[in-house]
C-alpha cells in the first residue's frame, strides 16, 4: 500500500507547454516511492495521459457554473479513492521530490493532526525533464542556478493525514484564489498545526502563462475569486504560509524560527480590515510593502 496518495485536478493537455509542465510533474511523482497518484477529471487529455503514464484517473468531478472542478469534489475524490494514510494535493504544475516523503514522516511522527506546505521556488523547464539516474540532484543545481524563491502567497501543496479535510470543505472553485488560504486557516483554527516545511523541503512551480484565464492573466478580482473569498468567511481568513504556527528544522516540528517576513506579515494581518478600504486597509498595505522583497529570500 502506498505511503502518500498525490492526487490533482490537471487542466486540459491542449496546450503544449501545459502537457509538458503538467508530464514532468506527475512522472517526479511517479518515481517517489511509496507513491500513488491520481488525476481527478475528464478534461481533454487527462484520461490519455494517465493511461500513458501509469496512474489512476477518477473522470467525475462536480463543477461550477463554468465546468471547472469545485475543490470540495476533488478532495471527496481524494479521500475516495485513496487508501494511504497520508494524502497531498499538488497544483499538476508542481515538481515534488523525495524530501517530501521524508518531511512528511518526520511531522506525522510528532503530530496526529497536521498541515503541512512551503514556499516553492519558480522555474523555467520549456522541455520534457529526464527523469532518470540522480534526476533530484540535477533539478536542484539547475534551481540554485536560476530558479526564482517565490512568495509566500503561492500555496501549491498540501500534506495531510487522510481523516483531515474529509468533509466540510467549502465548494471554492479550484484553481481561483483564497482556497488555498483557506486550508491554511483551517489547519491553524480547527487543528492547530499549520507546519512550514519550507527550511527542509524544496518543491518547485513550473513556470507557464496564463492563457487558459481570460484576458490571459492571473485571476486576482475576478468574480470567481470574490465569490472563493466570501466562501473562505473574508480577508482575515486569508492565510498564507507566513502564517502557519510551526516549522520542521531538521526534522523536528517547531515553532517558528524569528524573521523579518514574518513579523511584518502578523502587523498586516492585525490591521487587515474585511473591506478594503479605510484607514486600517492602508496600515496593512504599508506593511504588504514592507515585507515584498524579506519573504522572497530563501531560507535555510
Amino acid at each position: 500500500m502506498a505511503y502518500l496518495t498525490i492526487f490533482t485536478a490537471p487542466k486540459p493537455f491542449t496546450n503544449p507547454h501545459i502537457d509538458i509542465i503538467q508530464r514532468n510533474a506527475i512522472r517526479a511523482w511517479k518515481s517517489l516511492p511509496q507513491v500513488e497518484v491520481i488525476l481527478i477529471g475528464d478534461e481533454p487529455g487527462i484520461p490519455e495521459a494517465a493511461k500513458e503514464l501509469g496512474v489512476k484517473n477518477v473522470p467525475q468531478v462536480e463543477r461550477d457554473e463554468k465546468g471547472i472542478p469545485l475543490v470540495n469534489s476533488v478532495m471527496e475524490k481524494g479521500h475516495t479513492y485513496s487508501e494511504s494514510p497520508f494524502l497531498c494535493y499538488a497544483n499538476a504544475d508542481m515538481i515534488l521530490m523525495s524530501d517530501v516523503l521524508t518531511a512528511t514522516r518526520q511531522v506525522a511522527s510528532q503530530a496526529k493532526d497536521f498541515l503541512m506546505v512551503s514556499q516553492r521556488w519558480n522555474l523555467d523547464l520549456p522541455e520534457p525533464f529526464d527523469f532518470s539516474g540522480e534526476w533530484e540532484a540535477r533539478l536542484r543545481a539547475e534551481v540554485m542556478k536560476r530558479g526564482e524563491f517565490y512568495s509566500p502567497w503561492g500555496i501549491d501543496y498540501f500534506v495531510f493525514p487522510r481523516h483531515m479535510y474529509a468533509e466540510n470543505v467549502p465548494d471554492f472553485t479550484i484553481g481561483r484564489p483564497a482556497w488555498d488560504n483557506w486550508m491554511v486557516y483551517t489547519a491553524v483554527h480547527t487543528w492547530g498545526l499549520a507546519v512550514d516545511a519550507t527550511r527542509s523541503v524544496t518543491v518547485i512551480h513550473q513556470n507557464h502563462d496564463y492563457s487558459h484565464l481570460p484576458g490571459n492573466r492571473p485571476p486576482y478580482g475576478s468574480e470567481v475569486a470574490k465569490s472563493n473569498l466570501a466562501k473562505a468567511g473574508g480577508r482575515r481568513r486569508v492565510y498564507n504560509i507566513l502564517d502557519t504556527n510551526r516549522e520542521l528544522i531538521a526534522g523536528k516540528i517547531c515553532r517558528p524560527r524569528p524573521y523579518l517576513a514574518r513579523t511584518l506579515r502578523r502587523m498586516e494581518r492585525f490591521f487587515t480590515p474585511q473591506e478594503q478600504k479605510g484607514l486600517r486597509w492602508r496600515i496593512a498595505l504599508l506593511f504588504v510593502r514592507a515585507q515584498t522583497w524579506s519573504s522572497t529570500i530563501p531560507r535555510k
